[in-house]
């Protein structure tokens, strides 16, 4: 009776368009163009609307299928979403690691990753120590080896003989990658990289559910790329693979299985859940048209990490909400296994254990209190993520046409076409960074105001990582950490500090009550992005008042804060009784500055400043 009720009632008022609710929240912009305030340009190529509505679902082609259901896009499980956590382990001692290994198992992790350093080989003996009292058909297995992989494998099918394990029971997978040796390194880890990765997938053929291809999207993450193009470029390395090891003579039926894609989750919540999505639609319809014997052989398998790119040094904890957000995404996108790096993994040699704990728990909270393993593709239905997922789609898979049209992936690596892409895309995020539209908390933007780095850092922490080696055939991509620079910047007035007391910027507010307060904390957030202590007060009556403040507080830098129609009248006085004993900044960009800087005033911050150019400037002018 009810719900007969409410259809009559909903009747009597007629259906709003999206025009209609275009218009109206334009009347509301009071006059402001809507397409400037409200719509996302986005580093992905396409634009991104305030709101959707379910016309815009009729042209979507990833809707009409099924959780488990080629092409995948909704995940590749029908009664569950659940993943593998996964903790890796820096193999230094086998006997350490192991003993690591079995700790962190009791502790929640199913799936561990052994980072095996160096190119020595790997004996049987190493083995047995590393995989000591750990079941293997319990846990996945996964190392992430140097350039003796072949090794790694004997070792690890000795072991798994040795015990009697029926190998469709081990899970897991090994990073033998060469594509990303070559964009990373600059040439291929063996003159014949393909028959070395035809040669260990089928060593390991019977081993129906352990990965002996890698994919590594993560690479074109930490180096700035944007979402489409750690996609487009990823897919594109998945076909590389594919048509050289046919061209080996394989088939796609064993090649698909055989590989797994790495990507990085970055902080864009919806963008990243709308990457995988869209990752397995294109992938499932790439590997459908080398006709597979089913659709299942069209499955992306993927393991994920919580990206390096946006991690901070400076108040790291909110490395911490960084991360969640980046874990809730992978995991409502539908990953198979994903790793949480420790959130003081950017700047110590070796992750704490709370921070280790803590990046466990991260997942397992997810899994265990708040069900999300339980739920298949949350996201399905969602106007936005649906149309997000679309919009990925489109731009990825012309990306990839165009590294088709280079001539592969390979060749487009050696025309230089995928690193000008990445690097410009992270270039224009580094000037967004330093213009502070796309922020960073704790960096370039509300900074800790008392944080002081009190222990030396090493200075790898502010630089791009370059492997490249010395004989590189192509130009190489090196990860970098987006918020470096404000942070080698802040460092050095950290260290200056030390010898020589951290400089004091002082807020002169005079005149209306609301400009000066919104001014003098817009200011306080600016100068103490560059570590300078600032000290903010109510405000001064008159010139002389604030003047003899600033000097008793022994002021470097001085911030005059009011609204643009006051400083005319007292900015000069007060730039005049200070001008020796202080650099004083007028805190806007009013009309008047003409007439200001005719009597000298020259310094000005605002919103459209180049924030990071502009705190140089200003240490460069107090000698740091």
């Amino acid at each position: 009776m009810a719900e007969k009720e409410n259809c009559k009632l909903f009747s009597e008022f007629a259906p709003n368009t999206m025009q209609e609710w275009i218009d109206k929240v334009t009347v509301d912009l009071k006059g402001a163009d809507f397409n400037k305030k409200l719509v996302w340009r986005t580093n992905e190529g396409f634009n991104v609307q305030p709101m959707y509505r379910l016309e815009n679902m009729e042209d979507l082609k990833n809707l009409n299928c099924l959780p488990g259901e080629f092409p995948f896009v909704r995940g590749n499980k029908k009664d569950n979403n659940d993943w593998y956590v996964r903790q890796d382990i820096v193999v230094e001692n086998v006997a350490d690691a192991n003993k690591k290994a079995l700790d962190v198992l009791n502790r929640g992790v199913n799936s561990l990753g052994f980072v095996l350093s160096g190119c020595s080989d790997f004996t049987k003996a190493d083995m047995e120590v590393l995989l000591k009292d750990i079941c293997l058909e319990c846990v996945e297995i996964n190392f992430v080896a140097g350039c003796h992989k072949s090794t790694v494998l004997d070792a690890f099918k000795a072991i798994v003989e040795e015990r009697g394990i029926a190998t469709e029971k081990v899970y897991g997978g090994i990073n033998i990658d060469p594509l990303s040796s070559l964009i990373r390194k600059g040439k291929y880890c063996n003159e014949n990289p393909y028959a070395v990765i035809k040669a260990n997938a089928e060593k390991m053929a019977t081993y129906k559910n352990f990965k002996t291809i890698e994919v590594g999207g993560y690479v074109f993450n930490n180096a700035g790329s944007s979402i489409v193009q750690e996609l487009g470029f990823s897919l594109a390395a998945g076909v590389e693979y594919l048509d050289k090891l046919t061209d080996e003579g394989m088939s796609v039926n064993d090649i698909a299985p055989k590989m797994r894609f790495h990507f990085a989750t970055g902080s864009k919540y919806f963008m990243e859940i709308a990457k995988l999505r869209a990752a397995r639609y294109l992938w499932a319809h790439i590997v459908k048209a080398y006709n597979p014997c089913c659709d299942c052989k069209c499955m992306m398998n993927i393991h994920a990490e919580t990206s390096e790119w946006n991690k901070t040094v400076y108040d790291p904890n909110v490395n911490m909400l960084r991360t969640q957000t980046e874990t809730m995404s992978a995991v409502l996108g539908g990953v198979d296994s994903f790793t949480v790096h420790p959130f003081d993994d950017t700047f110590e040699c070796q992750p704490t254990e709370l921070a280790e704990r803590i990046a466990r728990n991260q997942q397992l909270l997810l899994k265990e209190e708040s069900h999300f393993a339980k739920i298949i593709d949350v996201a399905g239905g969602s106007y936005y993520i649906e149309e997000l997922t679309q919009n990925i789609v489109e731009a990825a898979w012309k990306l990839f046409l165009e590294v088709q049209e280079q001539g592969g992936y390979v060749e487009a690596v050696k025309k230089g076409f995928v690193q000008a892409a990445v690097k410009a895309t992270a270039q224009a995020r580094d000037l967004a960074i330093a213009q502070r539209k796309e922020n960073f908390v704790g960096v370039n933007q509300f900074p800790n105001f008392n944080e002081k780095m009190e222990h030396e850092l090493c200075a790898y922490i502010f630089e791009s990582e370059d492997k490249t080696v010395a004989n590189a055939e192509v130009e190489t991509l090196k990860p970098y950490r987006g918020p470096a620079a404000f942070e080698a910047m802040r460092l050095k007035t950290d260290m200056f500090t030390a010898k020589n007391g951290r400089p004091i910027v002082y807020m002169f507010p005079m005149g209306n009550l609301a400009m000066r307060k919104a001014r003098a904390q817009f200011a306080c957030n600016f100068f103490a992005c560059a570590g300078f202590e600032v000290k903010d007060n109510n405000g001064f009556k008159t010139v002389d008042e604030g003047v003899q403040a600033c000097l008793d507080n022994k002021a470097s830098i001085v911030v005059l804060c009011s609204s643009d129609d006051e400083y005319a009248g007292f900015a000069p006085e007060a730039f005049d009784k200070l001008k020796n004993k202080a650099i004083v900044v007028v805190a806007g960009n009013p009309e008047c500055r003409p007439e200001l800087e005719a009597k000298g005033l020259m310094n000005y911050i605002h919103v459209k400043n180049n924030v990071l150019e502009e705190l140089k400037t200003y240490q460069q002018k107090l000698g740091i």
